[in-house]
Formats: structure tokens, C-alpha cells, sequence
């Protein structure tokens, strides 16, 4: 085996957490197989950057001005360069938006195996082992990848992203950007970014999140009213989303935002795996369901089987 390749995923000056949880699950794939750890940094005067990824024994970077802004078209046609020079055996790209998008053409285009939706990976007996997420997260299913390299697109949140959080001076190579991003078919034109919601969840120190259990729209001022207690305020689940009766910014999962709150106080709330994935960093975890079965008591600090009418009630009574 060769060295391992992070795909280094940024937005607008800042590196994306998908980028340190990769950096830091290739420092221990590189461990286990011996070799180097590289981090492929696409963009236009991206030198700045450079030092926050000091978990990689190397920057390979290309810099041009049609990788200022994401452009799938642009990026890939870059990231085959840096594959090609580096010959990586394991490449580890995000599963995310921009991910996707890499890794499918990446893959394509250089005849590379891809394995998706991975959760977990690993080394065993100089072979590359996959755990992939299938049917909604219902299904885990173990691959051993073959061929001397293969693309591994990881879902966001898989691993702790403190690993990979390590400032230093790597060592920095610089290629020239591909000829063809002269020509490019597609071009980046804007960026539009949702209006803000009425409060970014991500910064609450707490959260008390509804799920299907809460029934009814006209359910919701009552746990409102509870969170505005605790001093947090009200995140959900995507049914309630999709229902609309909540905005977007207010969803918690892996197709919402993902939340490290104090307290996660879950109410009526299954747990089903894109959900767990936005909030099982919480730092406490208290799940309220009437479902003594239901998953999200596996990742719950503490749990309560009842109806949260009823303890809903009591708890806005003991905090006054």
C-alpha cells in the first residue's frame, strides 16, 4: 500500500468538519499501513490555510481561479491531478454535496473503485475493510475493497473531528493546474445561502428537539414553553420539517444541521440513523418516547418511557 490522499473540503475560507474527521481516521490508516498522509487543498490563494492541516505529513495544493468557488466540473478536473501525482492507495473524500459529486466522477474517470455512505474504515491484514450505511441506515454491509487503490466516500460525522484538528507545517507541493480549466463547460455564477433562521441551533447550549410524537402543529408552543425554561430553544426531526411545521434551520440530521448542545433533550423522537448522525455529539442526551424499543435509547445518557404530554407538563411545573 502507498500513502493515504484527504480530499481537504472548504467553503468560503473555512475548512469543513468532514475535512478534520478525514484527516484524522487517514493519520490512522497511515499508521496502520505504514506510509504518508496527504491532503489535496483545491483553490485560489488557499497559502493561509495551509497550516490547519498539520495532521498531514503533506499539502499537495493547485491554485486557480476557477477553484475559488466549488465547481464539480473544476475540482475534479484538479483532484485527478493530485491523484495522479500522488498515487495515493486510499483516497478519503466527504460524503457531502461537494463529495458526491468528486468522488462519483473521480472515480469514474480514473476506473477507481468507490466505496459510499461509509460509516466506518479500516485496515485488516494489509486489506481495506468498508462498512457501508444501506436503506436509511436499517443496513450495514462490510466490503473488502480490491485493487491497488480505492476511493472511500465517508459520511459526515463518522468519525470525531478533533483528530484531525492539528495546526503545523506540513511540508507544501505545489502543482500546476490542469490545462482544461481554461475550457470549462460549467462555470460558477453565484452562491445563494438560505435566509437565516429566527435562531442557529448550532449555537445552543440547549436544545429540546420534537420528533414524530408531538402529533400536531398545535403541540408545539407547549414545548416551547418548556425550552424557553431551560434557557435553549426548539430544534426537530425532518417529519416536522416536512410537514412545515417548523423552518429548516430548525432540523437536526444528516440532511439538517449537526448540533453539540450541553443538554439534547429528545422528545417523541424514534432515533432513526440520519437523525442520531446531527446530535449524538450532544454532551448530555435525554430522550422522552413511549416506545420502550425505540433506537434513540441506545444513544440516550438517560431515558424515560412515557408520553411526554405527560412529563412535559410536570417538568415546565418543577422549573417554575
Amino acid at each position: 500500500m502507498s500513502d493515504v490522499l484527504v480530499f481537504a473540503e472548504h467553503l468560503q475560507g473555512n475548512f469543513t468538519d468532514s475535512t478534520f474527521e478525514l484527516l484524522g481516521k487517514g493519520r490512522e490508516l497511515a499508521a496502520a499501513t505504514g506510509d504518508h498522509l496527504v491532503a489535496a487543498l483545491l483553490g485560489n490563494g488557499v497559502d493561509d490555510m495551509v497550516h490547519q492541516l498539520g495532521a498531514a505529513d503533506k499539502v499537495v495544493a493547485v491554485e486557480h481561479d476557477q477553484l475559488a468557488e466549488f465547481n464539480p466540473e473544476a475540482h475534479t478536473l484538479a483532484l485527478k491531478a493530485v491523484v495522479q501525482a500522488v498515487n495515493p492507495a486510499i483516497i478519503l473524500i466527504p460524503y457531502t454535496s461537494m463529495g458526491m459529486d468528486l468522488a462519483s466522477a473521480l472515480s469514474a474517470d480514473l476506473d477507481i473503485p468507490l466505496a459510499s455512505y461509509v460509516a466506518d474504515v479500516r485496515v485488516e491484514d494489509g486489506k481495506l475493510v468498508t462498512v457501508s450505511q444501506m436503506y436509511g441506515g436499517k443496513v450495514n454491509v462490510e466490503s473488502e475493497i480490491a485493487g491497488n487503490q480505492k476511493i472511500v466516500s465517508v459520511l459526515a460525522g463518522a468519525f470525531p473531528a478533533d483528530a484531525g484538528k492539528k495546526e503545523g507545517s506540513p511540508a507544501v507541493e505545489k502543482l500546476d493546474p490542469p490545462a482544461e480549466l481554461s475550457n470549462l463547460r460549467v462555470s460558477f455564477k453565484q452562491l445563494i445561502e438560505p435566509e437565516g433562521g429566527d435562531v442557529d441551533i448550532t449555537q445552543q447550549d440547549v436544545l429540546v428537539s420534537i420528533g414524530r410524537g408531538i402529533q400536531s402543529e398545535e403541540n408545539i408552543p407547549m414545548v416551547e414553553e418548556l425550552a424557553q425554561k431551560l434557557g435553549g430553544a426548539v430544534s426537530a426531526s425532518r417529519p416536522i420539517i416536512d410537514n412545515k411545521w417548523l423552518p429548516k434551520s430548525r432540523q437536526v440530521g444528516k440532511s439538517g444541521l449537526k448540533v453539540k448542545p450541553k443538554l439534547y433533550l429528545a422528545l417523541g423522537i424514534s432515533g432513526a440513523p440520519e437523525h442520531i448522525e446531527g446530535m449524538k455529539d450532544a454532551e448530555l442526551i435525554i430522550a422522552i418516547n413511549s416506545d420502550p424499543n425505540a433506537p434513540i435509547f441506545e444513544y440516550a445518557h438517560y431515558g424515560v418511557v412515557g408520553d411526554l404530554f405527560d412529563i412535559v407538563p410536570v417538568l415546565k411545573e418543577k422549573l417554575g
